[in-house]
């Protein structure tokens, strides 16, 4: 994931604008024309799973979408990373949580990863799909580790929201923390293509929030 490898100013930014809802509400809505609280509404998924129910959270970065866990929830949570210094504060999250007994950590490609086919209940990628190098590729790794009747949710950059965002994108590009990115379509496609069914993609701002259930 480029400069994630490097531990970049904004993995320290972007928590910080989840932690300070008020203040970083108004900053995130000024930078990407989108609502903050959209994030915690897709990571509220989390919480609705049965006991015994697998997550996978890719890239999980500092643990955003651990505040959709429950306290005794009983599920298992992987959270994963390419980055050893983004797990270390998912840990460190999940531990201020409370739901640290039910967070497993582990670095991984999202491009290959490390899990067996249909072995999730739940997959989640907040603000990742813009991060990755192939995001085709992460596409389909995710969805083959779904379960069938499972859903993969998140959000992310796309490149067909207009020219304000433009500079973000740039920006992002030039700093090394975003990749290649996709159209709205291409995701929409790549998720048809990986088996889903029920794709459902919504802009809000500069952002993208998608949600899709893996066929039988």
């Amino acid at each position: 994931m480029g400069g994630w490898h490097e531990d970049p100013l904004w993995s320290y930014v972007y928590p910080w604008l989840v932690e300070h809802e008020r203040v970083g509400g108004a900053i995130w809505r000024a930078g990407t024309g989108s609502d903050l609280s959209l994030m915690a509404q897709t990571a509220a998924e989390i919480g609705t799973l049965p006991r015994g129910s697998r997550v996978l959270d890719v890239p999980t970065g500092s643990g955003v979408a651990l505040r959709g866990l429950r306290p005794g929830q009983g599920i298992d949570y992987v959270a994963a990373d390419i980055s050893a210094t983004m797990l270390a504060r998912a840990r460190a999250t999940a531990a201020r949580l409370g739901v640290a007994d039910q967070v497993t950590t582990a670095v991984a490609d999202v491009g290959a990863l490390p899990f067996a086919d249909a072995s999730f209940d739940l997959v989640v990628s907040l603000t990742g799909l813009h991060c990755f190098p192939d995001p085709r590729r992460a596409i389909d790794e995710m969805v083959r580790v779904l379960a069938p009747g499972a859903a993969i949710t998140g959000s992310s950059l796309f490149t067909d929201t207009g020219p304000r965002y433009e500079i973000l994108r740039r920006v992002g590009t030039r700093a090394g923390i975003l990749g290649p990115m996709c159209s709205t379509a291409e995701a929409v496609a790549w998720l048809e293509d990986a088996g889903c069914r029920d794709v459902d993609l919504t802009l809000h701002g500069g952002l993208g929030y998608f949600r899709a259930v893996r066929g039988a």
